[in-house]
């Protein structure tokens, strides 16, 4: 697992409390961490009792994060600024896509930069000022007729293609690897499922035609694991448990 990253979120007066935590929520399982908050309307928004259920387990970010009055002081340190609001219309930073932006600064070229992340306020957005700092202006791409994400949402999206810029993280598989059956198991599940559809009455074993090769191309498509051998067999145990069938031409079987 690669080491969380030194991206920083800026938050720029967020109003809802609930927007602290979710963005706290956002970054964490992403990997990142270093979150600051610039003239929140509540001065103990990180430590309110919404922030830390929004938060689910990222209280840690809460804890480190810090509150300054002056944007310039929540971007100290950081060498490449991406402001996430609309672009002046007199002039300003370009408007870039994210992915496309993200994969020219993980590349780190000409510079590795320290990436800062600007969010504005949830009522009015950023103002232009704080627009002017920054480097560029990403803009998400949304259905051109209904583009409004809340806060914690554009968190997300954007920590979410940042990290995978970066070379994300690996898909941690939740189950063991399926133990699969081997030929020879196939073999002796058609032989036993051959005999129960004979008790049936739907294979007829003077004339089997192409039921049971069929049945064999069906189980190797399937790729079956050893557990699914034992389900079918216990299938046929229990066809053969039945009465057996009326000695009547087959009900069913292969053309």
């Amino acid at each position: 697992m690669p080491p969380a990253d030194d991206t920083r979120f800026v938050l720029i007066e967020t109003s809802h409390p609930g927007n602290v935590g979710s963005t706290a929520r956002a970054m964490k399982v992403m990997g990142f961490r270093d979150l600051v908050l610039v003239r929140p309307r509540f001065a103990d928004v990180l430590s309110q009792e919404e922030t830390v259920a929004m938060a689910s387990g990222a209280a840690d970010i809460l804890a480190r994060a810090r509150i300054v009055d002056r944007v310039e002081d929540a971007l100290d340190g950081c060498s490449f600024v991406c402001a996430t609001a609309m672009t002046p219309r007199d002039f300003g930073p370009p408007t870039r896509a994210p992915r496309e932006l993200f994969a020219e600064l993980a590349r780190g070229e000409p510079v590795r930069h320290r990436v800062a992340l600007m969010f504005g306020s949830e009522r009015y957005g950023m103002s232009n000022e704080d627009v002017y700092r920054a480097h560029a202006v990403l803009s998400i791409p949304t259905h051109p007729e209904y583009g409004s994400l809340n806060l914690a949402q554009a968190v997300q999206l954007l920590s979410y293609d940042w990290r995978q810029a970066l070379g994300g993280f690996a898909v941690e598989p939740r189950t063991a690897d399926a133990n699969l059956a081997d030929a020879r198991a196939v073999q002796g599940l058609l032989a036993h499922l051959e005999s129960s559809l004979v008790h049936l009455g739907y294979l007829d074993p003077a004339s089997p035609k192409k039921l049971m090769p069929r049945l064999n191309q069906l189980f190797n498509r399937a790729v079956l694991t050893q557990e699914e051998i034992h389900i079918l067999r216990g299938i046929a145990r229990a066809i053969e448990k039945t009465r057996p069938h009326d000695p009547s031409p087959a009900l069913g079987g292969d053309e």
